[in-house]
This record gives C-alpha cells, structure tokens and sequence, in this order.
C-alpha cells in the first residue's frame, strides 16, 4: 500500500502524543542507562518481526528515537507494507543512550499499531470479491483514537465518524428515549430530528429487527445499521433497502463470519476488536554487537 496516500497523523499531533508517553516513561530520565551506559557510546539497532504483519507506528518510531539525541533511523519497510517474521523493518544509529531511553515508547507504539494493521488486513481479505467495505467504531483505546483510526487505513480498512460530533447514528437506546415503540413515532422522531440538522449531516440509523427498516427509510435516513442480524435476515434487510441506503452490518463480527456477512450483499461491516482486542504484534530491538 502506498504509504503517501494513507492520510498521516499530524506530525504535532504525533509529537504532542509521543512526548506524553516519554515524560510518563523517564520522568527524571532513565536512571539505568545514565548510570552503567557511557554518554559517548554508540550503537546500531535494528527493528526486528518475531511475527508477519502489516507496519503502522513509523513516524512514532522515528520520533521517539529522534527525541534524546542525533540518531538517524532509516525504514526498509513503511507504513501499510507487509513483513514477515524475521524481516529487518528500520534501523536506528546513533547515541546508544538515545535509543535505549527511546525504546520502549518506541516499541509500545509500533507494536500496538502495527497489531490494529495486520488484524484489519485479515479483515479486509475476507471481503474479497465483494463491494463490501471493514469499518472501525469509537471503541479506541482513549486518546489514541486518531492514531488506531490511522492503523486501521494502514490495514486497508475504513474509518467511520470520528466522533459524536462527526455525523448522526441514532442507536436503539436513543430510539428507546423518545419513541413508544409504534413504528409512525420513529418515523416521525427521526424526521423531525433531520430538520433540526444541516443538510450536509450523515443520518443513519440502527435497527435490531426486520419490521424497523420501513419506519425507518420512511425518514428518509442516509445509512441503515441492521445489528446483530442473522445471516439470512441481512439478506432479506439488503432486499428490503434495495438501494435506498447504505446498509451496515454490525454485531457478532467474528473473523470467520466477514466472508459470510460480505456475501449478503451489505456495503460496510463495522468491527469493534479492530482496535478494542488486539494483542501486541511481536516485535524487537535488537543490538548489533559488533558496533
């Protein structure tokens, strides 16, 4: 994947996150390398995978080496790019101190990442052959949301709203607040919302049964959410829209139900462990001894 076309965090943004993490790790520097690591030491590192996956933290990466001295680091393999176990990703060299105060925020950022990636390329294989697009949701780890969403693009997925204040998606506790349940009151609830909104605002709506869809089209709604349905109740929802909307499948969206779900015919299914379950992708630095 073309790295150039991924739309990259803000460097300040970067920065501002990075700097963050490094205050939080040595505070009052790192007492154990200052103490045993002589300040004139240099040292080549390399950025090792003890696993395959999909790179995303590259810029991360650079900043955090680059924040306690003069180390050039230099990336055989870039964001969006797949790796397999055993490939040489970047290499750091410079003041070894640097780097070593430098490496865990390194890592924890390149690994977390890099984790979101690959388990959005597995994702996004599944629907191979379909028109149907991965999605994430708001489930980001808090303050970091910019930076999964971008991982999530490294794995070829897609984003959804950023944020409450991006776009409407009326849930089915929302629905519960200020309807009595006769389909006219959601029809009516939802057109009078849509009044109240500018008419570039995205509305799209979740429904948990097959008999909300018309109320709910009858507003006039941009997307449809149809939630936790079965395999043949998406088949019959994507019918039952024919168009009219956008359809988004969400619930039980376990890796070995995508190609299932994808072959209803729906345009997006949103994945929530994109980003709120991923384990740490493998990753190391190791030392070149020789230096």
């Amino acid at each position: 994947m073309n790295a150039d076309n991924l739309q990259r965090p803000a460097a300040a943004h970067i920065e501002r996150l990075v700097r963050i993490a490094l205050d939080e790790d040595s505070p009052w520097g790192d007492l154990t390398t200052q103490s045993l690591v002589p300040a004139d030491a240099r040292a080549v590192a390399h950025l090792a995978a003890r696993e395959p996956g999909v790179l995303c933290g590259e810029d991360l990466f650079r900043f955090a080496m680059q924040s306690f001295g003069d180390v050039e680091i230099t990336f055989t393999i870039h964001d969006g790019d797949p790796f397999n176990t055993g490939d040489t990703i970047a290499t750091a060299a410079g003041p070894a101190r640097a780097i070593l105060q430098a490496e865990r925020v390194a890592l924890n950022y390149t690994q977390r990442l890099s984790a979101i990636a690959t388990q959005t390329a597995a994702f996004v294989a599944e629907t191979r052959g379909t028109k149907t697009r991965i999605v994430d949701t708001r489930k980001t780890t808090p303050g970091l949301r910019i930076l999964e969403r971008y991982a999530v693009r490294c794995g070829g997925g897609h984003n959804h709203r950023f944020s409450l204040s991006d776009a409407v998606l009326v849930k089915d506790n929302h629905l519960a607040a200020v309807t009595n349940g006769d389909p006219r009151s959601i029809t009516e609830a939802l057109r009078a919302m849509k009044q109240r909104l500018p008419h570039t605002t995205h509305v799209e709506v979740e429904v948990d049964r097959l008999d909300q869809i018309g109320p709910v089209l009858a507003a006039g709604v941009d997307s449809v959410l149809l939630d936790n349905f079965s395999l043949e109740d998406l088949r019959t929802g994507v019918q039952q829209i024919a168009g009219r909307a956008l359809v988004e499948a969400s619930g039980n969206a376990k890796l070995d139900r995508i190609a299932a779900i994808a072959a209803t015919g729906v345009d997006l299914i949103s994945v929530g462990a994109l980003t709120h379950s991923v384990r740490a992708l493998d990753l190391g630095l190791d030392f070149d001894l020789t230096v």
